[in-house]
């Protein structure tokens, strides 16, 4: 797949014919420089009226653009949309942009705040809408287990196929069961990896370190050593989260340093802060400490090529 492209490199007309496939390869050959963003829809219009937050994430520096609350159905009006769908926003930011779906385990209570869950049904409308990707997961009070998230990603491989690329993991609620990676968890990370690998996820997820209390490097640096050993090609993504996405660009630039450190592919950021994402300026700094300024004032900037 020598035509294929670095992520880092790409622009609107390589996203546009870009396979599913290519995007994986795209993101490999990136050698760890790509950066995610996640947008909280359901938190309001966003932080600057007349603008979405996800094109604000992009204009800051992110590869890729993780829509979390967006509910698929039309049952809610998704405000962070400003009346969009997911194609119409796509064609404004020439992104990749991929949906947050919840993997609740059964009889928990499902609340409007905590997003869409992954059914059949939501997996089929993410296709039908567009996305490049899907992560399976768990927003904060979800009680969502690695069985769950395991569970999920084998439907979701059967409905996707190479269509799009599954995200899986749990890099955050970690109150009911630890997080992927916390040698506390009752069963050993590797172990769950393995499953996540064979269910069909494409890329695993994992907690940065300095943002979830307790991981520290060298833990995630090993999982991402079996992930890339178990089977070759197949990527990890490192998410900071718990709220200090929030925080000043120092700390951002600390842990930013931490992830890359890890080994993982992705590294992505989430949408603790106001109106519904980090403060902009985090996902520049983010971007600065993983890259440098070459390829994150390229992305900035090229956004129309």
């Amino acid at each position: 797949m020598d035509k294929v492209k670095r992520l880092i490199d790409c622009t609107k007309s390589d996203f546009e014919k870009m396979t599913a496939t290519e995007l994986k390869e795209s993101i490999y050959k990136s050698e760890g420089r790509v950066i995610m963003a996640q947008h909280l829809v359901m938190a309001g219009e966003g932080i600057i009226k007349g603008v979405t937050n996800a094109e604000i994430e992009a204009a800051f520096g992110a590869d890729m653009i993780l829509l979390n609350t967006y509910y698929l159905n039309g049952e809610y009006d998704n405000p962070g949309m400003q009346g969009m769908k997911l194609m119409d926003l796509k064609k404004l930011i020439n992104r990749p942009i991929g949906i947050y779906l919840g993997c609740t385990n059964k009889g928990k209570e499902t609340v409007k705040s905590l997003g869409p869950i992954a059914t059949p049904e939501n997996i089929r409308l993410c296709l039908k809408e567009g996305i490049d990707f899907i992560v399976l997961g768990g927003n904060p009070g979800t009680g969502t287990s690695m069985e769950t998230i395991i569970e999920a990603t084998k439907m979701a491989k059967e409905i996707i196929g190479d269509k799009a690329l599954i995200f899986s993991g749990k890099w955050e609620d970690g109150v009911e069961e630890k997080v992927l990676g916390d040698p506390l968890a009752k069963r050993p990370a590797k172990e769950v990896i393995k499953e996540l690998i064979d269910a069909g996820a494409d890329v695993v997820d994992l907690p940065a370190p300095g943002s979830r209390h307790g991981i520290s490097v060298d833990m995630i640096r090993e999982c991402v050593e079996f992930i890339h050993s178990y089977k070759p090609g197949t990527l990890a993504m490192t998410f900071l989260d718990s709220s200090v996405e929030s925080a000043d660009e120092g700390t951002i630039r600390e842990i930013a340093l931490r992830m890359k450190e890890t080994g993982a592919d992705i590294h992505a950021i989430g949408d603790g802060g106001y109106g519904g994402c980090t403060i902009p300026e985090n996902v520049y700094q983010l971007s600065i400490t993983i890259r440098g300024r070459r390829f994150t004032i390229k992305r900035m900037a090229a956004n129309n090529r």
